[in-house]
């Protein structure tokens, strides 16, 4: 053993604490406490820079020299603040006690990763005197934010991801800043909020890293979630709730909404009875002293033991002043856990550090291009590299056995389940995006070249690398291997059955399917290599036309099919029954089969002409068929012939309703119709198809009109088109809005139980959603329904039909709204004045807050210049109205609501309706999203391909209604899964998950995760334009009035 005069110091003796037996990180003694005899072990521990170190300790050492091994690596002082957790063989992420030996702990030490985390996080980010300490603080906040832990709104996340970028690239440059952005990912969906971002960093010019660490610590202690981990649990009553242990107390989150707090000076005594933990609080002379014990029930006693652990640590870090010292052993009977903190309490680490004044030292930032600015003296130095005989070997990933890397990939950076790793980088292969530009928006003057079979082969053509150039003129040629898929359904000739074509995602544990997270999909591919690609390989057109023209037909298509839905399928279904009224089907088939007929005829020029494009047919012909306008125009002139039948859809629409109120009958048809497998969406929604057809044909020809220069050949034709199609809009504008609203309130209608009337001249439907109303219980979920006149709040019932009970409603005459955070202490919440009652309720997040209340008082002023108060808003059945306010019914979770099933395989209740959706993802949608969502509908082959497999399939897909539709192909009758994207990401997958295809975009929601491979960057740009207006609330909410949009 090296004497205490002949060895240098370690980050325990720069404190000049007295030899002691060891129990504290920055108390070691003079030398590292003996160990006993016996072979050495191998421990890995995971770094907060993502590296990986090997100590070799002892195998009967405490958990405390592992863990002054990897302080001392470090040249860490204040190593206090931070701990070592690992996974136990109870899948539980436990801290490693100090105190006792550490392979008494981790029985199998090989296949444990343990990581080096912040343990205990200070309300005062300038309680950290050394820049090595706010560093690692930093990046703990860094992954904190990367796995969705660390939760706040868009503003305080951008500006905290800038001053992350500032630390590691530097002073802006919008280049660099946006291709870092591109290819890592700081936020689950940081695109949504990109240029925000890009905007923070602008504003941090000759900002150093250490600056930049310390404003990061400063904007996320002041989050509501900074350093908070949850652990789930529920009260007597069985509410879901989350309790937390903080520097003030224990604290109590319903979702990430925190809702209680008990401040230690308040706390008497905390104890755990097998799963019961317990709460006793002090007693108060205002209170009955039988209320002074709160009680949770948590998963198992193993939980309770892991959160009072983690209390008892807390309470003592920050709340002594010095280390409690050990209970004397008795003699007889032990009674309770001897269980103690072990280490330097807060008070001790500041007050010896200040007085002690550490000299500064070097440290590598391992993902900043900046060096350092800490002062660095050779002595320092020298004092601090000592690492004691138990040494520290750096073993690079690469290096490792198999067994070992891929245990290293299933520890996520921050997340507390192995199965759930979050990618460190975002990017697109081979992608470069201009400087300020949206990558998702289509770019002018851009050429792909390649070539592709329709129909068989889905083309990228060879990869290059993208030029820079100005923001919105960029020009790039982006392409990569192609896939050859057989139009019969089988891959490279080998047959794939309709049960083979769709299934659920494999996974390391498998969970049960839910409708609202994945489609059924299956893992069933194929590998295919790039020499058989580039063997089939076609000529293929490369204008941006040929691709729009081709969403004209992808888009006919499945407007074909939706027609065919009522003149066939619906007509067949409801034909011969004698209780259906024949003036109704006389009505619609009158005014539907026309169109029908007519869009035959168009689909049929459309896929002439887009084989003559591409050389399919008349191959020595080239320019006069390189065009699609002279056939848009001379169809759209032959619409406007049916328009005396276009006008007469709302009156089908309001008849069938009127029958289907007037016989039980009628509504079971319409009912049992609506449960075949061919209507996929609701039957009205069938019925409005053909008015939603004349906004996509609008939007085709403008982007036509847009590419095309002047004296294009095409443009002429397109411009004619246009006029005639905007026209027709403008003549069928007010009967589509009325028409919406009507479709809507049918729909609402079908969800809600316990009110009646709802349908009634004059009102509207603008949004409806998820919101937390405070009542005596604390935060209940809620759904809640906003009309012109009147706010109905409800839950979710448990009846067979999964219908939403009416609990309460509000008349907006009179109403009034106030933000009301600071009174209740409740985040984004706020309060309604109605003149008969007041009710408080809380979004989820200050951007959704924000909606509702400008939604809500926009509601008040209609209501107030329509009419005067009515009393009667809407009439409810009180006998189905009895459900009390605090008592609602149990929640499902997303997984108990699928079980094992897809959603369309649950044929008996509307359990996947965009209102159930946003019961399960708590957010909500208005009825400008519901107008933005007619027109952002889209259809074409794409592949697909799941995290864990390795072939792409290739599936035709129907983006319609907030959600996607899967079929096998377009021929097909119906589709045979749907993944419902409200909540749902969409990005480009990183350089680490291995995609190495163009055109890739990737969907992921909590653990679910697919990726989508499109033909050509238009297409690409078009899914990913059209799935971002589902999933991300900013584009949902751009315009301002349904009127917008036409």
């Amino acid at each position: 053993m090296v004497e205490p005069a002949d060895r240098s110091s370690t980050a325990g003796q720069r404190l000049g604490a007295p030899e002691s037996f060891g129990v504290s990180t920055l108390e070691p003694g003079l030398r590292p406490p003996a160990q006993p005899p016996g072979r050495q072990v191998s421990m890995r521990v995971q770094m907060l820079d993502d590296t990986q170190e090997v100590f070799q300790i002892s195998q009967r050492s405490p958990g405390k020299v592992l863990f002054d091994l990897v302080c001392a690596h470090l040249n860490l002082v204040e190593g206090d603040y931070f701990g070592l957790e690992y996974q136990d063989q109870r899948k539980m992420t436990v801290w490693l006690d100090l105190l006792k030996p550490t392979l008494k702990q981790i029985r199998r030490p090989k296949n444990t990763i343990l990581r080096f985390v912040v343990k205990f996080f200070p309300p005062d980010h300038t309680q950290l005197l050394e820049e090595l300490t706010r560093y690692l603080f930093a990046l703990q906040i860094k992954r904190d934010l990367a796995c969705g832990r660390l939760i706040c709104n868009d503003t305080s996340a951008a500006l905290m991801v800038s001053h992350i970028i500032q630390s590691e690239i530097g002073d802006f440059d919008e280049t660099q800043s946006w291709q870092h952005l591109l290819h890592n990912k700081y936020l689950p969906d940081q695109d949504a909020i990109r240029d925000e971002i890009i905007d923070c960093h602008r504003e941090h010019v000759g900002q150093t890293p250490a600056e930049s660490d310390y404003q990061l610590l400063e904007i996320a202690r002041r989050l509501e979630m900074y350093g908070v981990r949850l652990h789930p649990a529920k009260d007597r009553e069985g509410t879901k709730l989350s309790l937390a242990v903080a520097n003030s107390g224990v604290l109590v989150f319903q979702g990430n909404t925190k809702i209680n707090s008990f401040n230690w000076s308040k706390i008497r005594k905390l104890s755990f009875k097998r799963k019961r933990f317990l709460i006793k609080l002090r007693a108060d002379p205002t209170q009955n002293a039988h209320h002074d014990t709160l009680e949770f029930a948590m998963a198992s006693r193993d939980c309770c033991k892991v959160f009072w652990k983690i209390c008892v640590e807390y309470h003592a870090f920050f709340r002594l002043f010095e280390e409690p010292k050990p209970k004397p052993k008795p003699i007889l009977f032990t009674r309770g856990s001897s269980f103690r903190f072990s280490g330097r309490t807060q008070k001790q680490i500041i007050d010896y550090v200040k007085d002690s004044e550490p000299k500064k030292v070097p440290f590598e930032r391992k993902h900043s291009k900046i060096l350092s600015n800490s002062s660095i003296s050779p002595q320092s130095a020298s004092t601090r590299s000592h690492v004691p005989k138990e040494s520290a070997t750096s073993i690079p990933l690469a290096d490792q056995p198999d067994s070992d890397r891929l245990s290293h990939l299933a520890v996520p950076n921050g997340s507390e389940e192995p199965q759930a790793v979050t990618p460190p980088t975002n990017g697109l292969h081979g992608l470069t995006a201009a400087p300020g530009s949206d990558p998702t928006q289509p770019r002018q003057n851009h050429h792909v070249a390649g070539s592709v079979l329709d129909q068989q082969l889905l083309n990228p053509g060879p990869s290059c690398r993208a030029n820079k150039g100005s923001p919105g003129s960029e020009k790039s040629s982006l392409g990569g291997p192609h896939v050859a898929v057989n139009g019969n359904g089988s891959v490279n000739g080998q047959r794939m059955g309709r049960t083979g074509v769709l299934g659920a995602e494999q996974s390391a544990e498998i969970q049960p399917l839910s409708p609202l997270t994945s489609p059924l999909l299956t893992e069933a591919g194929y590998v295919r290599n790039d020499e058989e690609d580039e063997a089939r390989r076609k000529k293929f057109p490369t204008d941006k036309a040929y691709f729009i023209a081709k969403e004209l037909l992808t888009t006919e298509r499945t407007y074909l099919n939706d027609l065919q839905v009522i003149t066939e399928s619906f007509h067949s279904a409801v034909g011969k029954d004698e209780a259906f009224p024949d003036s109704v089907k006389s009505l619609i088939s009158a005014n539907y089969d026309p169109v029908y007929k007519f869009h035959q005829g168009f689909l049929k020029e459309t896929e002439q002409r887009l084989a003559q494009w591409e050389g399919r047919s008349n191959a020595h012909i080239k320019g006069d068929y390189q065009r699609i306008g002279d056939v848009l125009l001379k169809n759209i002139q032959g619409l406007r012939q049916l328009t005396i039948h276009l006008q007469k859809h709302s009156e089908c629409l309001v008849e069938l309703e009127r029958a289907c109120r007037s016989s039980r009958k009628v509504e079971t048809l319409c009912r049992d119709f609506e449960q075949q497998r061919v209507c996929y969406l609701p039957l009205n929604i069938f019925l409005l198809r053909p008015l939603h057809r004349l906004l996509h044909y609008k939007l085709i020809l403008e982007r036509l009109c847009k590419h095309y220069p002047p004296t294009h050949d095409d443009f002429r034709d397109c411009r004619a088109a246009l006029a005639d199609i905007s026209e027709m809009v403008l003549q069928l504008q007010g009967i589509m809005m009325k028409m919406e609203n009507f479709q809507k309130l049918i729909e609402l209608k079908k969800d809600l139980t316990g009110v009646e009337d709802l349908i009634s001249p004059g009102r509207e439907f603008i949004r409806l959603g998820c919101l937390s109303k405070l009542s005596g219980k604390g935060l209940q979920q809620r759904m809640f329904f906003l009309f012109s006149d009147c706010l109905v709040y409800t839950s979710r019932g448990m009846t067979p039909s999964n219908q939403f009970k009416v609990h309460g409603q509000l008349p907006l005459y009179g109403m009034t709204i106030r933000e009301s955070e600071e009174e209740w202490g409740v985040p984004h919440s706020f309060t309604l004045f109605g003149q008969r009652q007041s009710v408080v309720v809380a979004a989820s997040c200050t951007s959704e807050m924000e909606r509702w209340v400008e939604d809500i008082r926009m509601a008040i002023d209609l209501a107030e210049q329509s009419s005067s108060l009515n009393n009667d808003l809407l009439s409810t059945s009180l006998s189905d109205n009895k459900l009390s306010e605090d008592g609602g019914g149990e929640q499902e979770s997303e997984d108990e609501l699928g079980g094992s099933r897809s959603s369309l395989e649950r044929q008996g209740h509307r359990g996947n309706t965009t209102v159930h959706v946003c019961w399960h993802r708590n957010t909500s949608v208005s009825m400008v999203d519901f107008s933005i969502a007619v027109e952002n509908q889209l259809s074409g082959n794409l592949l697909r391909k799941f995290k864990n497999s390795n072939g792409w399939q290739k599936l035709w897909v129907v983006f319609t209604n907030f959600s996607l539709f899967f079929y096998k192909s377009h021929q097909d009758d119906y589709p045979l899964a749907s993944l419902p994207l409200l909540g749902y990401s969409v990005t480009v997958p990183s350089e680490s998950e291995n995609i190495h295809k163009d055109y890739v975009f990737k969907l992921h929601f909590k653990s679910h995760v697919y990726y989508f491979r499109s033909e050509s960057e238009y297409t690409f740009e078009r899914w990913m334009e059209v799935i971002r207006s589902a999933t991300c609330s900013t584009s949902r909410s751009l315009p301002s009035t349904r009127k917008d949009l036409y």
